[in-house]
């Protein structure tokens, strides 16, 4: 059965029971909108879209991998606020000829992404249209701390990450090379391919960073390089990455990038979609254990930084690596200039 055989309403009637309700629904979809608990008296939110052919393409992923990326990208960045999410709102632009059950499929995606945290998906919009859009909105629970914003580093602050660097985009890589059956070799060619399928960032590591005392934070979805630039385009700092302290991201990915003929050098800079955390914290501060030091803040760089990866033309701020420019092909994801 096709979407285009069913109505708006019989189609909700299939996808609405596999959706997760969450812990703070106080009441879900049914009515014009939904009402979720928000103890703290504010909320954090956040959207995102997933656009077929542009990030991501049906051969190379199933509609729960789908629906699990559409929802891990937009809990993250809730996460990157120091917050918990709590729950998604998600509208789809379906094409008539999409098959029901690859959308069913989708729903369960979103299920098995928020049901372990606790989040509900409590509503949307569905509508025809020539490809598939899947547009997300988050919210998220400060629990009564204040949110920890890109703009917060300070010369001196040590730099951290949480989760992984680079999977998402060798698994990319390896999709490119090799088509839908990537992965069914090695079971390492297959981690990195369901890291790219279904990226896991550590959720619970955002609220902890900013319980410990982070000065700002935000989530890896484009690049470090490009998102670590944003960071320090919003404080007013430079960063500095230390290759010593991106030795184990790099061993890693040391393997499969000789197999692709590619750097993972690269893939750690600029490969985006991993969705971990960086953070900055003051000098001398204990972190959560999840978190790795991977370089420091410095002040703000006088001059000319055009050519420097990560070089903002506003006051200096820039990403340097060991003190110099970054070595790689490019600096990240940008939404209208990456293919």
């Amino acid at each position: 059965m096709r979407v285009g055989e069913l109505s708006e309403e019989q189609l909700l009637a299939r996808i609405v029971p596999r959706l997760p309700a969450g812990t703070d629904t106080l009441l879900g979809p049914g009515d014009d909108a939904a009402v979720i608990r928000a103890a703290d008296g504010r909320f954090v939110v956040s959207t995102d879209v997933l656009v077929e052919e542009r990030h991501f393409i049906r051969a190379w992923s199933t509609g729960a991998d789908v629906g699990w990326r559409a929802a891990m990208q937009n809990l993250a960045d809730v996460a990157a606020m120091g917050a918990r999410p709590t729950s998604l709102v998600v509208s789809l632009v379906l094409p008539d000829d999409v098959e029901v059950d690859w959308v069913l499929d989708l729903a369960d995606g979103l299920a098995q992404a928020c049901g372990p945290h606790g989040v509900g998906v409590v509503g949307g919009d569905l509508s025809g249209g020539p490809a598939i859009i899947a547009a997300v909105t988050v919210h998220g629970d400060l629990a009564g701390r204040a949110p920890v914003l890109r703009s917060g580093a300070r010369p001196g602050d040590v730099v951290v990450h949480s989760g992984v660097l680079g999977h998402s985009a060798a698994g990319l890589e390896l999709l490119r090379g090799q088509g839908p059956a990537a992965g069914d070799g090695s079971a390492e060619h297959a981690a990195f391919v369901r890291a790219y399928r279904r990226p896991d960032p550590p959720l619970t590591d955002g609220p902890a960073a900013a319980a410990a005392g982070a000065n700002a934070m935000m989530d890896v979805s484009d690049g470090l390089l490009k998102d670590l630039g944003r960071i320090a385009r919003a404080s007013g700092v430079s960063v500095d990455l230390r290759t010593r302290d991106l030795g184990p991201a790099l061993d890693e990915l040391d393997v499969v990038a000789q197999a692709c003929d590619a750097s993972a050098l690269d893939w750690v800079l600029t490969g985006g979609e991993d969705h971990g955390l960086v953070a900055t914290f003051p000098p001398g501060a204990s972190y959560p254990a999840g978190f790795r030091r991977i370089g420091v803040v410095g002040p703000a760089v006088d001059g000319d930084d055009e050519g420097i990866s990560g070089a903002m033309p506003d006051g200096g701020a820039r990403v340097t690596l060991d003190g110099a420019a970054a070595p790689v092909g490019g600096s990240g994801w940008d939404h209208f200039g990456s293919s």
